[in-house]
């Protein structure tokens, strides 16, 4: 199992500097990668008068101040961008930090607050029409070939994007969503990784080992042979053997990889001093009992 911090782009972490001091911390720290939300507004009551930061800069401050995390954001709501410029900005990213981008997808949200607020669809239908058929857009972006394209949301005459991404065929993409809602998990299984989230177990929440056992036969159900990574995330105990204890036997259940988040509902979401006291423990992985 490998293992990610996983930190939003508002509050203390829409300083770019602040997300370089993280990166560089888990990097020493014996982490595996580093992960950042992907939101303009979030929550507009809940999170009114935060700065937010750009991702794409944020994890381009990241990249220029490691050499080996892995980097990405969970998840980027593809039908909010524009999938040229988007794929523009993964392959500028994976260029500079030496193949480490892992770009993580999906239907983003909350909708009215995100897409409603700027005059965008807000029919999850539309949206996911438009994740599905961008996705498709970039992984034909990310291979430097020429692509033309006619489809229900998006229209390319004649166009090659270069350079094109370092990873070969392209970085890996891996897709949120929630379980036990069907359709996201397949859309998933024919990419690289599922990201998922529970109904009953909400961002920071550690997900029930049944539950991600159904999820991961689920999706090996619609997938066809190959690496697929399923990535689990919570807020882990400050004891050790209770933090193994606690992922062992998600990782006997299918995941691949443990993301360390804050509780969404907490006060130290979006605070650097607690989050980078744990990211300097280091994973759960090389905590060893005293």
């Amino acid at each position: 199992m490998r293992f990610s911090v996983n930190i939003p782009n508002f509050g203390d972490f829409a300083d770019a500097r602040t997300v370089a001091r993280v990166a560089a911390a888990a990097e020493q720290a014996g982490w595996d990668g580093l992960f950042i939300w992907d939101h303009v507004v979030h929550d507009k009551q809940q999170r009114r008068g935060k700065p937010f930061g750009d991702p794409w800069m944020l994890l381009t401050a990241a990249a220029l101040a490691t050499s080996r995390l892995r980097l990405g954001t969970l998840v980027t709501p593809v039908a909010r961008r524009r999938p040229e410029q988007l794929a523009r900005q993964v392959a500028t990213l994976d260029s500079l930090s030496g193949g480490r981008v892992i770009f993580g997808a999906g239907l983003g949200g909350p909708v009215e607050d995100e897409f409603g607020s700027f005059g965008e669809p807000t029919d999850p239908v539309v949206l996911a029409e438009r994740l599905d058929e961008g996705l498709d857009l970039l992984n034909r972006y990310w291979s430097g070939e020429t692509v033309d394209h006619e489809g229900k949301h998006y229209r390319v005459r004649d166009v090659t994007l270069l350079p094109a991404t370092v990873q070969r065929p392209r970085p890996p993409v891996w897709v949120g969503g929630f379980w036990p809602h069907r359709r996201p998990m397949r859309r998933a299984a024919r990419w690289d990784g599922v990201v998922p989230l529970f109904t009953n177990a909400r961002h920071g929440q550690v997900p029930a080992v049944d539950d991600v056992r159904d999820l991961v036969s689920y999706v090996h159900e619609h997938r066809e042979d190959g690496p697929f990574e399923v990535v689990l995330g919570g807020a882990t105990p400050g004891d050790p053997g209770a933090a193994h204890d606690l992922i062992a036997p998600l990782a006997e259940a299918g995941a691949t990889w443990w993301d360390e988040r804050q509780l969404q509902t907490g006060d130290d979401l979006d605070r650097l001093a607690p989050v980078l006291r744990r990211v300097e423990q280091g994973p759960p992985a090389q905590r060893s009992p005293e």
